[in-house]
């Protein structure tokens, strides 16, 4: 295994950009971002990417398309009839769940290669705020890196390389459009 880093930085040319860099300690990967670019105050279903330092702290991946991911973050292969809730008020939002699920809600187990490997993010988790955003994952960019729903994507042969690098202590970075210091990276 390689050496684990600390954080992983990402990065845009302005604020409203919807592709940016993830830097992981020497190497620098491009990705997609959300399709309104990073957002400091992060609401559901706005489209942005939220600025602020997240945990990495699952990876899911598909046991019917690939081996477990090397990486020393926790990782699980993703079950048919697992789903993430993306409902406002519902006692289970941005946590997993079990589908059929009677709100709506992400399908983890997705036809396309999107969340082949997927990595859970602390976003909005503790504390859970209703209505500050759900499923902002680590996840496989789209061909062309079309931006995504708020999340950070990258190529699958760059996400197995940043994963071999990551732990449960790895941090993902989300910076702000420059001259913008939320409180998050004041100290």
């Amino acid at each position: 295994m390689s050496k684990t880093v600390t954080y992983l930085h990402v990065r845009a040319i302005s604020a409203r950009a919807t592709r940016g860099v993830l830097t992981c300690g020497s190497f620098v990967v491009p990705c997609a971002l959300g399709r309104s670019g990073r957002i400091v105050l992060k609401r559901e279903g706005d489209g942005g990417s939220p600025v602020g330092i997240w945990l990495l702290r699952r990876i899911y991946y598909r046991g019917d398309r690939f081996i477990r991911p090397l990486s020393k973050i926790p990782a699980s292969p993703i079950r048919g009839g697992w789903g993430w809730c993306e409902t406002v008020g519902d006692r289970n939002y941005n946590r997993r769940v079990d589908l059929p699920y009677p709100t709506a809600h992400e399908d983890l187990k997705r036809p396309d290669h999107l969340y082949d490997i997927v990595v859970e993010t602390s976003h909005n988790q503790r504390p859970r705020i209703q209505g500050r955003g759900s499923a902002i994952f680590f996840h496989l960019a789209r061909e062309s890196f079309v931006p995504t729903a708020g999340c950070i994507a990258v190529t699958l042969k760059d996400m197995q390389k940043v994963l071999r690098h990551c732990s449960a202590k790895t941090r993902l970075v989300i910076w702000p459009p420059s001259g913008i210091v939320p409180p998050v990276f004041r100290k």
